[in-house]
């Protein structure tokens, strides 16, 4: 069994009347330490697959495994654990506490997290030790992103979902913060989660899992990921 499982899930929505199939018997499987690139276009059921997976969905049916847990199972108070402990989440538009300081937003995770990593150590990895006391306003995009990124690094997750992680940014910034991506999942062997639409992005990941109309279209296993400096955009 690989470390992320999905099995025959399902996740229906009522709308005027009609039921929307945004996950449609999705199955797949992730090892731990990859890093799984989920490629389609808006409306394919991307963020459907990365909610449920990251506990902020239940699925209509089917089952969802990560490790020895079973995702589709758990009570409220134990999805809450889990997206608390396990689950570290970068989001397009960073999230970010904009009245708290760059440090003050990754030491959040101090405050939730018992086994959370050193704040000032993480901020000085992703490459922001000399903007630690900036607040959200005074960065860039690309600094605000890793800024999100150090946030839920700090967690010490075994999982890392990122959506769009790219979208808002420049392709230059993008590069940026693809390498540090997946530098953390090299050198923290944590299993990192991108969606995104940018088919740019797929050959960087280990899996390429393809989505269309919520139904898997494709899974790839990428024995070359390709070099981020290498990506055309």
């Amino acid at each position: 069994m690989s470390y992320i499982e999905f099995h025959e899930v399902c996740r229906d929505y009522v709308t005027g009347g009609s039921v929307v199939h945004a996950a449609d018997h999705v199955s797949f499987g992730i090892e731990k330490g990859e890093l799984c690139v989920i490629l389609g276009h808006s409306g394919a059921g991307k963020t459907t697959v990365l909610n449920l997976l990251g506990g902020m969905d239940r699925a209509s049916a089917g089952r969802i495994t990560v490790g020895d847990k079973v995702v589709t199972d758990m009570s409220d108070h134990e999805l809450t654990e889990y997206r608390r402990l396990d689950v570290g989440f970068v989001f397009q538009f960073y999230n970010l506490m904009h009245n708290l300081t760059a440090l003050e937003n990754v030491e959040l995770a101090e405050q939730v997290c018992p086994n959370a990593l050193d704040p000032r150590a993480v901020m000085e990895q992703v490459g922001l030790a000399d903007r630690m006391g900036n607040f959200p306003a005074q960065l860039s995009g690309g600094e605000q992103q890793r800024v999100s990124i150090a946030r839920a690094l700090c967690k010490n997750p075994a999982l890392l979902l990122c959506d769009e992680p790219t979208g808002a940014l420049d392709s230059k910034t993008g590069e940026q913060v693809l390498e540090l991506l997946t530098r953390l999942c090299r050198d923290y062997k944590t299993t990192v989660v991108i969606i995104t639409h940018n088919a740019a992005i797929a050959p960087l990941g280990n899996r390429i899992i393809r989505l269309k109309n919520g139904m898997v279209q494709e899974v790839v296993i990428n024995e070359r990921p390709m070099r981020v400096e290498d990506i055309q955009w």
